[in-house]
């Protein structure tokens, strides 16, 4: 016995309806016939109170119905075939999607009901005057905010597309922007006069889109029309390509190629600074970074000066920072009047070295942001981590700030030293947080300390603003009481923050107080 493939004509007729899953395939189908046609405008009418759908275009035409309506053979030329693969599977969808279909085209019109012409019953060709246009024309179909659809559709479209007799802007054709001939087709990329890349690419086939990301700026994007005969969409709905990340790799491939000749063309036209500051992002986002070995500046973007407290910013942002303002030169960083300094976020690990950067001026600098052989890494000084010692210097007291999160021993200090190899500095106006102690100087009367020794975030990833502000306060106060002189006066201020006046037992009485060196040794004493 022999068996062998054979068709069911009769299922394939059936199951045909669920081949397309959307359902506008219908209109952008019959827009690609008329494109293929050599039309020069395609015009889509819509009666949506009616449900009736008209498709005029002023190509050349179909010579035999026949073909029309023939599954899988298509009526197209040999080279439109071998070029864009047509395989007579389009207007299919016409007779899933209506009741009544009407064709008219060089001279002769079809007028069926679709349930009898999948039926496979006869269907009369009679010849009418000649209008020079192909209409098709479908009733009952269903094609809510077609308008507002076509309008994305027909973006890319290569001939003017008009919806009720208004024309749709097509902002994406290739004859709207200046598209570059590559080996995967015609390419547009944005920004390539003034830096401002997109990483947004539209991709069309045929004039449809295959490619689209969420939520672009349509006006701001890359564009890309494929050589049909190096892509092939999807069948039957043709609205992705086969093999899709492959493809988007290779496409992805060719724009970081043309960004690289862009970028190469700005460096000989553009001055240092105007080049390095138009085009160092797009140079990061498309793999290019080395084309910045060779420029004796730095990207201003990637230097900062330290102009505040440096603390723990949390979901804050760095406020104690500010852009350097202009580009640092090659030379004034080999010769050592300025000094970068790459630092990691501000953490209680690493605060000392931030404390340090401050007090030597350095600049804060990205260097991970450069090329691994960009010309400023040997100049680079990577202080995160590293072994600072901090020392205080004339120490008066000490003391536990106990808050209601951060519990630490709080010394107070003529001044701060910090040193890191040869180097050493003192700091006489700002606290210092270093391995569970907050140095206090002269000039440092704040709590604000408490922001470097903790985040102020719990398990939760919450930020505690109570907390914060609650132990910036302790510790304030802390402050004040540890650099008390007067005896009378510190017991006053502490005595005004018990509020004893609220207690009617205590009303009127006198007290005699010794205050011990430590916490259970304080003696009251009930004198009247």
């Amino acid at each position: 016995m022999r068996i062998q493939v054979r068709i069911n004509e009769e299922g394939a007729l059936r199951n045909q309806r669920y081949a397309f899953s959307d359902k506008y395939t219908l209109v952008t189908e019959l827009m690609q016939n008329a494109r293929r046609a050599d039309a020069r405008r395609v015009e889509v009418l819509y009666d949506e109170g009616a449900k009736v759908l008209r498709i005029i275009d002023d190509g050349c035409g179909i010579e035999d119905f026949q073909k029309l309506l023939t599954f899988n053979e298509s009526g197209w030329a040999n080279s439109i075939c071998r070029e864009e693969r047509a395989f007579g599977i389009g207007f299919s969808k016409c007779l899933y999607s209506a009741t009544r279909c009407v064709v008219v085209s060089r001279g002769q019109k079809i007028d069926f009901m679709t349930d009898a012409a999948l039926k496979r019953e006869p269907i009369e060709v009679i010849n009418v005057p000649d209008e020079r246009q192909t209409v098709v024309e479908l009733h009952e179909v269903l094609l809510p905010g077609l308008k507002t659809r076509l309008s994305t559709v027909a973006s890319g479209f290569p001939i003017a597309v008009c919806f009720n007799g208004i024309e749709i802007s097509r902002i994406h054709a290739i004859e709207r922007l200046a598209f570059t001939p590559t080996e995967i087709g015609e390419v547009y990329l944005t920004g390539t006069q003034d830096g401002k890349y997109s990483t947004d690419t539209l991709v069309f086939l045929q004039g449809f889109c295959v490619m689209r990301p969420s939520g672009f700026d349509p006006e701001h994007v890359n564009v890309v029309h494929l050589d049909s005969q190096k892509f092939m969409a999807r069948l039957p709905d043709r609205d992705k390509l086969i093999d899709e990340e492959d493809q988007y790799r290779r496409i992805d491939g060719c724009l970081k190629s043309l960004w690289r000749q862009a970028v190469i063309a700005a460096k000989t036209e553009l001055e240092p600074e105007v080049f390095v500051d138009l085009f160092f992002k797009a140079m990061s986002r498309w793999g290019h970074l080395d084309l910045l070995n060779t420029v004796p500046l730095l990207p201003k973007c990637l230097c900062q000066r330290i102009v505040g407290y440096p603390l723990q910013e949390a979901y804050e942002s760095r406020q104690y920072l500010e852009p350097v303002g202009r580009c640092l030169t090659r030379s004034e960083i080999e010769g050592g009047r300025t000094v970068l300094a790459e630092l990691d976020s501000t953490r209680s690990e690493n605060v000392a070295c931030w404390m340090l950067a401050k007090a030597k001026g350095y600049i804060v600098f990205s260097a991970v942001s450069l090329h691994r052989d960009h010309w400023a890494h040997p100049y680079t000084r990577v202080l995160d981590d590293a072994p600072v010692q901090v020392d205080a210097v004339g120490a008066h007291c000490r003391g536990m700030l106990e808050g209601r999160w951060i519990w630490t021993e709080v010394i107070l200090c003529d001044a701060v030293s910090l040193t890191l190899g040869d180097e050493r500095v003192e700091i006489a106006d700002e606290g210092v947080y270093h391995e569970g102690s907050i140095f206090i100087p002269a000039g440092e009367a704040s709590g604000e300390p408490v922001r470097q020794a903790s985040d102020f975030i719990d398990e939760h990833d919450q930020f505690l603003y109570d907390y914060r502000d609650a132990d910036r306060a302790a510790l304030a106060d802390l402050i004040l009481r540890l650099r008390a002189t007067d005896p009378n006066v510190t017991l006053r201020s502490l005595v005004q923050g018990l509020k004893l006046e609220q207690y009617p037992l205590l009303q009127g009485k006198t007290f005699r107080l010794k205050v011990g060196h430590r916490r259970g040794e304080h003696a009251v004493e009930l004198v009247a």
